[in-house]
């Protein structure tokens, strides 16, 4: 019985294209695991067609979808936690426009909402786990501040190696120049697809990378 693989995928900001381009490459299968690394939505040209392709890979994956900070902006503005203002200047317009030109907050389909709400704060699996922002390195992820998972840059603070051993894969940290961060305990896979980068992709098992931009175009590194 052939077992599946596992694939981390970074910040997709809206960029529906680059994400239909690289599940046509990574070819899922149903025992592969694809992990979220959380803002999918806002700032990029589609977020409505990010959710949607996420919806329909529940069915044709292992899907792990972790909440990233500009989920969490949504939530709290549906919620009534946050100015529907701060969210519309930080990629919220953006993520209505997606909807329909002049769309107001009750165009946001209920289903991704839902959605939405279902997402986690991180994921583990053998030798590495899956955050979206940064992490505490002397605290257990069971207890880690969600503020910080969501919210803190590496630019803020580069944490050192978790206590657990296992190797951090985040995003949130943009790498405009396309670039992954490998500091060996810590792995960011935010290279800023929405800016005209790249959307990662990696193979925790093999180190491998794939990425594919909205143009429609993939490169991947040469490592087996």
């Amino acid at each position: 019985m052939s077992t599946g693989r596992t694939f981390a995928v970074g910040d997709i900001h809206g960029c529906a294209t680059a994400l239909e381009t690289m599940l046509a490459t990574l070819k899922l299968r149903t025992q592969d695991r694809l992990i979220v690394l959380g803002d999918a939505i806002d700032r990029g040209p589609d977020s409505r067609g990010v959710l949607r392709q996420l919806l329909e890979l529940r069915d044709q994956c292992l899907l792990v979808t972790i909440l990233g900070n500009h989920e969490q902006m949504l939530l709290d503005v549906i919620d009534g936690r946050m100015p529907r203002q701060n969210w519309l200047g930080f990629g919220g317009a953006q993520t209505l426009d997606s909807y329909g030109q002049q769309s107001s907050l009750a165009a946001v389909a209920k289903e991704h909402v839902a959605f939405i709400r279902t997402w986690g704060d991180y994921h583990e699996e053998g030798d590495h786990f899956y955050a979206h922002g940064n992490y505490r390195e002397f605290l257990p992820l069971a207890v880690q501040p969600w503020q910080l998972l969501r919210w803190q840059s590496l630019h803020e603070r580069t944490p050192g190696p978790h206590q657990s051993g296992q190797v951090a894969v985040l995003g949130h940290t943009a790498n405009r120049q396309g670039d992954v961060l490998d500091l060996g305990h810590l792995i960011c896979i935010d290279t800023c697809c929405h800016g005209g980068g790249w959307l990662t992709t990696l193979e925790a098992a093999s180190g491998r990378i794939w990425q594919t931009n909205d143009r429609g175009e993939m490169r991947c590194d040469s490592r087996p």
